[in-house]
């Protein structure tokens, strides 16, 4: 057999490379890359993003001339061609992005943004019930305030803030936590509750709504891609799996089996 890579004394042939890319865990990232490749296979750039792409590469890679060009190609032993592909791949792949998902990243933003909105809270954290519900009537009666009885009592590393937490996204915090910090208006203190194994006490400071602003939409694009990405990678892999020839060789002896039976 032919083979298909040659690493000093070792030669490598077809039926090994797929085993051997598996057992170096560089096949899902190389399936990564040609499921990229083909998404923006057909992508033709303007003359402009294509200047706009070759000098955010420059830049990148720090090339200020032809010289720099020149010896940055030898040392990873590429031509001219490959390098048209790395320096304008990322534009054609935001490209991609936008024209695949840009018209629904609106509803997109409204199903996530319970989770996106972020928070400034107090937390006071304690093992007794006794001692939750005095620290809770402490502050409630301004006798002393959350700060310092966070300080003092907290058992968590928000005791080095006076309980403060935040700017955190909803989508951060103990699903019962956040589900609390939803359902209340800023300065309102919440009576102890338990919060696996401890008992809280809980004061929204802010509530800082999530905006669909470019940094936000960028996010969200990156969101839907990698979500959409990992189901073709999934999807790819399972094909691959089903016909390596050890999944044959299970599955013929499974229908051998069912067959005797």
């Amino acid at each position: 057999m032919i083979p298909v890579l040659q690493v000093g004394d070792r030669a490598i042939n077809n039926n090994e490379l797929i085993p051997l890319l598996k057992q170096y865990g560089i096949l899902p990232q190389l399936m990564r890359e040609i499921i990229i490749d083909s998404a923006i296979a057909n992508d033709t750039l303007t003359p402009e993003e294509n200047t706009q792409a070759y000098k955010q590469f420059y830049q990148q890679h720090q090339l200020n001339s032809e010289d720099d060009l020149q010896a940055w190609l030898q040392v990873r032993g590429l031509n001219r061609e490959q390098l048209d592909y790395l320096a304008t791949r990322n534009i054609k792949l935001e490209n991609f992005k936008r024209s695949t998902w840009g018209d629904k990243l609106q509803s997109y933003f409204l199903q996530r943004k319970a989770k996106l909105d972020r928070v400034v809270y107090s937390l006071i954290r304690v093992k007794d019930i006794c001692i939750a519900q005095e620290l809770y009537f402490r502050i409630q009666e301004g006798e002393q305030s959350f700060s310092e009885l966070a300080r003092e009592y907290s058992q968590g590393p928000e005791a080095q803030t006076g309980g403060l937490i935040g700017p955190v996204e909803l989508g951060v915090p103990h699903p019962v936590l956040a589900n609390m910090l939803a359902s209340v208006q800023p300065g309102q203190l919440l009576p102890p509750t338990s919060l696996g194994d401890w008992i809280v006490v809980v004061r929204l400071e802010k509530l800082l709504p999530s905006q669909l602003d470019e940094e936000m939409r960028q996010r969200l694009l990156n969101e839907l891609f990698e979500h959409w990405l990992q189901t073709q990678l999934k999807e790819n892999l399972q094909n691959i799996q089903e016909k390596s020839p050890q999944h044959q060789v299970e599955q013929n002896a499974v229908k051998s089996v069912n067959s005797e039976q």
